[in-house]
């Protein structure tokens, strides 16, 4: 099995990935290394769509919970587990299949990482502070003044990648753009990654069903689990964690900024532009092997993709 490549099962969310996964698991000896800047918090279960304790005994889950929500966790972080869960869960003679949307952590597994500078929590809080008075478009306009590139790509209301290029602008002096075209390549670990990707064939109905799983995650108590994190009194608007799509406009609604009714129909939009991202980063893959996760038999089609590459055991 350490001939085989390493598949990476992506998507945009609501597309239908752990459904697939559990097809997966019926016909490989599958371990499943969660791709996912949202899943690695403890106690943000339902918001992030974590896989439920029956799930995650069926099949092992690893990088779930790893993290409290007061802590942050970086690509590079991501790039070292992923590298040692691969050379273990290989290492027993079973499969790793990467699997999740976080597509930056996929990119800087196979290709390295820049060398970018690091966090200043100096620049963060002034950030934070301007975003209070202004709102986070006018931080975006502040952006576009000294780094147009980095501020074409990203919406005005995307405040933590908004934060975090002009947090590199001001500790360094160079923009963000500049730094991301000073690639460190990856380390050559002889590892090949073949893409499958779960893409819809109609925008339209994922974003049904991006409203529609909202929905249930408020109804199974989505309002509560982040007013239990809003009442530790640790965290605060600034952590990766508070910003996840989904509990950064709940959190606004128990401080007092919008109805439950808006932060509701944000946290959809917000969503909904979530997949938006998702997808441009995967139609950037010309290699990757799409299949309609809008199909009634999307994981038999993944299966029959897999068996290509992973002869069944």
């Amino acid at each position: 099995m350490t001939d085989f490549p390493i598949l990476c099962l992506a998507g945009p969310t609501a597309s239908g990935k752990s459904a697939t996964t559990h097809t997966l698991a019926q016909h490989w000896p599958i371990e499943i290394i969660v791709m996912d800047s949202a899943t690695i918090y403890r106690d943000m279960d339902i918001g992030t769509a974590k896989p439920s304790a029956q799930e995650q005994a069926a099949i092992p889950h690893h990088l779930l919970d790893i993290r409290d929500p007061a802590e942050r966790y970086s690509a590079a972080e991501f790039t070292a587990d992923a590298g040692a869960l691969i050379r273990d869960i290989r290492a027993r003679g079973r499969l790793p299949l990467l699997c999740g949307g976080t597509m930056l952590y996929y990119k800087a597994l196979r290709e390295g990482l820049n060398d970018l500078p690091g966090a200043d929590q100096a620049i963060r809080d002034q950030l934070d502070e301007q975003a209070r008075q202004e709102g986070w478009p006018a931080v975006h306009a502040r952006l576009a003044q000294v780094d147009p590139e980095t501020a074409a790509r990203l919406a005005p209301n995307d405040s933590q990648r908004i934060q975090r290029a002009l947090e590199i602008y001001l500790s360094s002096g160079r923009p963000m753009s500049v730094w991301l075209k000073e690639q460190r390549p990856a380390q050559d670990d002889g590892l090949r990654y073949v893409t499958l990707s779960l893409e819809p064939s109609d925008r339209l109905q994922l974003h049904a069903r991006i409203a529609q799983r909202y929905h249930a995650m408020v109804e199974q108590g989505l309002v509560d689990e982040v007013r239990a994190l809003y009442e530790r009194g640790d965290l605060h608007i600034g952590l990766p964690s508070v910003r996840c799509v989904g509990y950064r406009q709940i959190w606004d609604y128990l401080d007092g900024q919008t109805s439950l009714e808006q932060a509701v129909e944000q946290a959809i939009a917000a969503t909904r532009q979530l997949a938006k991202r998702q997808l441009t980063w995967l139609r950037s893959e010309p290699e990757r092997r799409q299949v309609d996760c809008l199909a009634s038999d999307a994981p038999q089609q993944v299966c029959e993709i897999v068996r290509e590459y992973w002869p069944a055991a």
